[in-house]
Formats: structure tokens, C-alpha cells, sequence
């Protein structure tokens, strides 16, 4: 929490609030001498500020100070012991595009969670789903900003980085000091998939590193975000999976997700990380957009991965290597 003495406004007008600041950006006001801020992060140090408004609009100069927050835990609070841990060779089906087409023969959907939400174009897919007895996955951006999603004017400019390469995306700062600023939202996401019904979450884009995100985010950083996320999904009793990411996975990460999802491993000859999954008793969940099914495929059978082929715009047509 933060407190400061009241301020005293000059002339006859009087002080009628204060507004927040948190490392330059404002994240709140109030007409108290204190505020709490929510979505810390641990042993991190921050910026704050507070300015004072009069009734007639004028807004003071700044106070400034430092805070810092409690050491971080040694490691991540494990999962909740009821999320969805899929084995190896589950079967899936992962369209986020149209209307989810329900007669593909799948253990489990991977969808678009805005697009289930009511008055969208697959309300109430996840109950009829899960009536046939399929596991329901909800897809979300954790990692970069999405002009089109209804929640989009709540992140801040100062988080919003370069294009990911799909329309309207863009990274988000995912280094420990911008959390505040963001997280709260991502949070909120996961709430809505919980919700909403969803069994799980697949988080987006939080691969930022060597992809020119506009922010000098590195692999301990990427690594350190992942986890967070891993970590927020369990706490709301959600099944999550660590998407892509091939480059840094080691046994913090295995442990932390309940599955993985990997795009072009075979493409790019990068598979072998990804039996880490395996050897712990998890799916890997494997896609690849190029190349031929009889080729790749005995190989991810070998592998005792969940393969298959499938178009960029991920809608319902695939060719699966089981």
C-alpha cells in the first residue's frame, strides 16, 4: 500500500482526488491518501507516483518514489490436483476459426474462447462438447495484444510492441516490470474461460524472443512469464499448455504445464525437446502446416506425439497422424 500526506489545494478551491502512477503509466485514482495496487510481482521494484486534482481540473506535479515488493518463492505453486493432465496420444481437434464443426471424432476441442461467449458465432458449443464427452480447451492471447478482442482498449500503449505477423497483433512487454500493467487483464481472460466452462486454457504468444517484439525481453524473461501464466491458469483450477516455446523448455516447464502444443517441430527439426512432455506422462499436441502426412507422421507415432496436419487459418480439415 501506498500512503502520502493530504495535499492542500491554493486559493479557495479544495483537493478532490488523486491519481496513480505505477512505473510512468496511471493505473488508478482515489479520493483517500493511500492506494493498493494489485498484480505486484515478487522482488520486483517499482516506480510510483501519486498527483493531486483540485475542483477546478488542475493536477499538481507528480510525487515521486520507489517501492519494491517481497522475495519471489523458490519455485511455482504446483497444479491443482483436479485440472486435466492428458496423456500421451490423446486425441484433438483444434479449430479457432468458424463454426466448430462437433462431428470430428476428438478427446478433446481446442477453441476459441471469445468466440464461445454468448451471441457469438459458437455459443454454447463448449456445454454441447463436453455432452459428447470431449475435453474443451479455450484459446487466448497471454503474450501480445489483439485489436479486435472486446477487452483490447484495456491494455496500455506502453506494453503494445511490434506485430507478431497476423493482423492486428501485436507483443506484449512481458518483462517482470510490466506485469501490473497488463496481467490483471490476463487474468481476467482466464477467469472468463473458467467460467465459461472451459476445461483449460492454450496461452498465445509468449515466444516474444527472436521474434523482434519491440521490447528487450530475453529467454529468462520469456521463461519467467510462462511460468506466471502456468501458475495464474492452476490457481483458477484450469488445465494449461505451454505453447511453442521449443527453445527453452526444461524441467521447471514440463512441470509447471499439463500438456504442450507445438507448431512445425518436424519442419524446423526441433522435435526433440518436446519428448520431455512425453517422458513426464503428458501429451504433446503437434501441428504441422507443411510437408506430407506420411512422411512426418510415422515419425511423431514413433514419438508417441499427438500429430496432425492442418491450414493456417485452423479451421475444422485436418489429416491426423493417428
Amino acid at each position: 500500500m501506498l500512503s502520502w500526506s493530504p495535499s492542500v489545494a491554493s486559493g479557495s478551491s479544495t483537493i478532490t482526488g488523486y491519481r496513480v502512477f505505477l512505473n510512468g503509466s496511471r493505473v488508478g485514482t482515489t479520493s483517500a491518501t493511500s492506494y493498493t495496487f494489485t498484480g505486484l510481482v515478487c522482488g520486483t521494484s517499482y516506480a510510483l507516483g501519486v498527483a493531486a486534482v483540485d475542483g477546478r481540473g488542475y493536477v499538481s506535479a507528480t510525487a515521486q518514489t520507489t517501492g519494491s515488493t517481497s522475495a519471489c518463492s523458490s519455485s511455482p505453486p504446483p497444479p491443482v490436483a483436479t485440472v486435466w493432465v492428458p496423456a500421451p496420444g490423446t486425441t484433438w481437434q483444434w479449430q479457432i476459426t468458424g463454426q466448430v464443426d462437433q462431428t470430428v471424432a476428438a478427446q478433446m476441442f481446442d477453441i476459441d474462447l471469445f468466440d464461445a461467449q454468448p451471441g457469438e458465432i459458437n455459443a454454447g458449443v463448449i456445454g454441447s462438447l463436453h455432452a459428447l464427452g470431449a475435453k474443451v480447451i479455450c484459446y487466448m492471447d497471454t503474450g501480445a495484444w489483439e485489436s479486435y478482442r472486446p477487452d483490447a482498449s484495456r491494455f496500455p500503449q506502453s506494453v503494445i510492441g511490434n506485430s507478431t505477423g497476423w493482423t492486428g497483433e501485436y507483443w506484449l512487454d512481458v518483462r517482470r516490470q510490466s506485469w501490473p500493467l497488463f496481467e490483471p487483464i490476463i487474468i481476467d481472460r482466464m477467469k472468463l474461460a473458467a467460467q465459461s466452462g472451459c476445461d483449460g486454457i492454450e496461452p498465445d504468444q509468449n515466444n516474444p524472443v527472436g521474434n523482434n517484439p519491440g521490447f528487450p525481453i530475453t529467454f529468462a524473461d520469456e521463461k519467467a512469464w510462462y511460468l506466471e501464466v502456468a501458475a495464474q491458469a492452476h490457481a483458477l483450477g484450469l488445465s494449461v499448455g505451454m505453447k511453442n516455446g521449443i527453445e527453452i523448455i526444461d524441467t521447471d516447464l514440463v512441470n509447471a504445464f499439463d500438456w504442450a502444443l507445438n507448431e512445425e517441430c518436424f519442419q524446423y527439426k526441433e522435435c526433440g525437446a518436446l519428448s520431455q512432455f512425453i517422458a513426464a506422462g503428458k501429451a504433446a499436441f503437434q501441428v504441422e502446416y507443411q510437408g506430407d502426412p506420411a512422411v512426418f507422421c510415422p515419425s511423431a507415432n514413433a514419438l508417441d506425439f499427438s500429430s496432425m496436419k492442418k491450414r493456417l487459418q485452423l479451421g475444422a480439415w485436418r489429416i491426423t497422424c493417428w
